[in-house]
């Protein structure tokens, strides 16, 4: 019975909604529509990276009334957009932030060699076929990124008194890192485009869920002990975390 059960409510579900594409500039953002059975009223907003919108649709609202409503807030689309600033691209002649400083990447023709941050003139230079340049300069921050996290997460696990099982670099989208009861930590390779700081304190927090697994007095307790720049940048990250995704990858 709840075999048959569970087998009409898949068959009454509703289809997905058609996604749809708007241009805004020189870019095309991708319209995803997502219906919620408890949703009042359509709803719309950028997505965590800015580069896609998110229609909430409720039950019974069509595609066509929502494309309309999302044609309708083009102008809030646009501010937004233009807020975020342009996309960067992993290619010769881009500006790119390295620990929060603009760098500007350089191919150099005609040489074998790994990639290089120059910190004295503000250069990643790239070695190599021109065609593998956005592969090998993503391919360096990863390696940069799990780095300096490697180096703060065991700083401030012997701080902290605590261990970690083993450390993980992804392209996380809605969170800056996270923290697992087992011991695993997870960290955004996005962090190494943000100023030391707040690297270092985002391996702080996760850090400190190995001893608190919540945001209690404790848990902000021990961050502070430890991480004097946290609210420096707990406040960095609100007003400037979404610009690191302008990196397209």
């Amino acid at each position: 019975m709840i075999g048959l059960l569970r087998s009409l409510q898949r068959t009454v579900a509703p289809r997905p909604l058609e996604p749809s594409r708007l241009l805004v500039g020189d870019e095309v953002l991708d319209v995803v529509f997502r219906r919620h059975a408890q949703a009042r009223r359509l709803v719309l907003r950028l997505n965590a990276t800015g580069t896609g919108v998110l229609v909430t649709v409720p039950k019974g609202v069509s595609r066509a009334r929502a494309l309309e409503f999302t044609e309708r807030s083009r102008s809030w689309i646009e501010d937004r957009v233009r807020a975020r600033g342009g996309l960067i691209q992993l290619v010769h002649g881009s500006a790119l932030p390295l620990r929060g400083i603009e760098h500007d990447i350089q191919h150099i023709p005609g040489r074998r060699g790994v990639v290089t941050a120059d910190r004295d003139r503000y250069y990643i230079n790239v070695p190599g076929d021109p065609a593998h340049l956005p592969r090998r300069v993503l391919d360096f921050l990863k390696a940069e990124a799990r780095s300096d996290l490697t180096k703060a997460t065991s700083r401030y696990a012997a701080l902290m008194g605590v261990k970690f099982r083993r450390i993980t670099i992804r392209d996380q989208r809605s969170r800056w890192g996270s923290c697992s009861a087992g011991g695993d930590l997870s960290y955004s390779w996005r962090l190494i485009l943000a100023p030391d700081y707040v690297l270092d304190y985002v391996a702080a927090h996760e850090v400190a869920h190995l001893r608190h697994l919540d945001h209690s007095p404790r848990f902000w307790r021990l961050v502070l002990t430890h991480c004097p720049n946290a609210a420096r940048a707990k406040n960095w990250l609100r007003i400037h975390g979404q610009e690191v995704h302008r990196v397209v990858v």
